[in-house]
């Protein structure tokens, strides 16, 4: 009999990847081939965002093209999980009849009897599966990793406390709840084993860890506790709140080698009456402290942020305000959110609602001030020396290699080109940087390369 086929497709952020890549083990196991064109897949399966207004847009997109491709081609089954149903499923269920499964970010553990029941045509006329979001992943869910062998995304905790007015996490990812230290560590080591080098520590909040266990153990201590696991190289942090960024986190990271010099902080706004409406938990001069603080403790350390331009209220002098802060931090990695007015939210009813066309003004004229610094900050680092991460080979000419470095983290960040020695992929070399553009860093091989 011909093995059954499934195509997945894993829409918005690193934490919902590593769900996806859960539900393919889980398919896998279940008897389904994961191949990577759905035209020739049995079963398609989107794993969906509903973070913004834009997010739910390519969701719905997705939904629709793949529907499409089920009539048109050899699919018997479309699945639609995560995020989107968990908000929308009855409505979902009612509009999109082409869909025959869908599922909340909770069931993930039934999703082998469910879709097997799919399979046997029962419970006939039952299309929906939306109950509490309350999975939290644990060494017991084998993954199929589906980023580069040599990198992988670790989550650490699942959900939300913090109820920021604009945002809609809590409502689809439910309670923030840690993993247990021993089992993220046994993870980290199965990672390791299968050859990852680089591990992304991520969560929601990643810095509010272990605040609902048990002694209450660490983000500090379980970073050390990775960094002393064998075959891992590099360990890169995302997702902090800057409130929750203590002393001993930074002085890890300033101490443990095996760290990136690297902090995503994302924090929104500068603007302490946009801060209040926002929710948040900090104001503007605990921002700049720790900003100042980390970079104080960690030479050299690479910050990245998001920022929510045209928040409900934003003024001109608000803005303007957030636009001297981007110019006064000179952050080395930027991006930018137009505000999305998501029903369900505090900040959906708040009055002073920002325009569309002002909001992309304001954030591109954020951008186009960030690719200024960053093109400042990249020609500063033009002579140094740093270890870079092989990845593919380049198609610029004069560069054989590309990849980055520990200030550069995949996907959301620029890339170095390098011209080295041929290399495999996941290779680590020491390299010169020779010249810089905007986000980009070009570079050549200054040293024998370790693997």
């Amino acid at each position: 009999m011909e093995q059954k086929k499934a195509h997945i497709v894993s829409l918005g952020c690193p934490k919902n990847l590593i769900d996806s890549e859960v539900i393919a083990s889980i398919l896998s196991r279940g008897g389904f081939e994961i191949i990577p064109h759905p035209e020739e897949a049995d079963l398609i399966l989107i794993n969906t965002c509903t973070f913004v207004l834009p997010a739910k847009e390519e969701s719905i997109d997705e939904i629709f093209y793949m529907a499409r491709m089920k009539k048109e081609g050899k699919c018997k089954h479309l699945v639609v999980a995560g995020c989107l149903p968990q908000r929308y499923g009855a409505i979902l269920e009612q509009e999109i009849p082409e869909v025959d499964l869908f599922l909340g970010t909770g069931e993930i553990p039934k999703i082998a009897n469910l879709i097997k029941c799919l399979e046997e045509g029962k419970p006939e006329g039952h299309r929906s599966f939306i109950g509490k979001p309350d999975f939290l992943m644990n060494a017991s869910h084998p993954r199929l990793i589906s980023t580069p062998s040599y990198s992988a995304y670790l989550k650490i905790a699942e959900g939300c406390s913090n109820h920021c007015s604009y945002c809609v996490i809590p409502m689809v990812r439910g309670r923030f709840r840690s993993r247990g230290m021993d089992d993220i560590l046994k993870e980290a080591e199965t990672l390791a084993e299968g050859g990852v080098k680089e591990i992304i520590i991520t969560a929601q909040e990643t810095t509010a860890y272990g605040r609902n266990l048990k002694g209450k153990p660490t983000l500090a201590t379980l970073m050390k506790g990775i960094a002393s696991i064998d075959g891992i190289r590099w360990i890169r942090l995302l997702y902090t709140y800057p409130v929750t960024i203590t002393d001993e986190i930074l002085e890890t990271i300033a101490e443990e080698e095996k760290i990136c010099k690297y902090i995503d902080i994302p924090v929104q706004h500068i603007d302490d009456d946009i801060l209040q409406l926002m929710n948040r938990r900090d104001d503007s001069n605990s921002i700049r402290d720790v900003i100042r603080k980390a970079r104080k403790i960690i030479p050299g350390v690479a910050l990245r942020t998001s920022l929510i331009v045209g928040f409900p209220g934003e003024t001109s002098e608000k803005f303007n305000r957030l636009l001297e802060f981007i110019k006064e931090t000179r952050f080395d990695h930027l991006g930018v959110f137009k505000y999305s007015q998501e029903e369900g939210t505090k900040a959906a009813k708040l009055p002073c609602q920002v325009s569309e066309e002002e909001k992309e003004e304001r954030r591109n004229i954020i951008m186009e001030e960030q690719s200024i610094i960053s093109h400042e900050i990249n020609r500063s680092l033009t002579g140094s020396v740093h270890e870079i991460m092989i990845e593919e080979k380049s198609d610029i000419p004069g560069y054989t290699q590309a990849g980055r470095l520990r200030r550069q983290s995949p996907d959301i960040d620029g890339v170095t080109y390098v011209n080295a020695q041929e290399k495999m992929p996941g290779d680590i070399i020491n390299c010169k940087i020779t010249s810089a553009d905007e986000y980009d860093l070009y570079a050549e091989e200054v040293a024998p390369s370790q693997s």
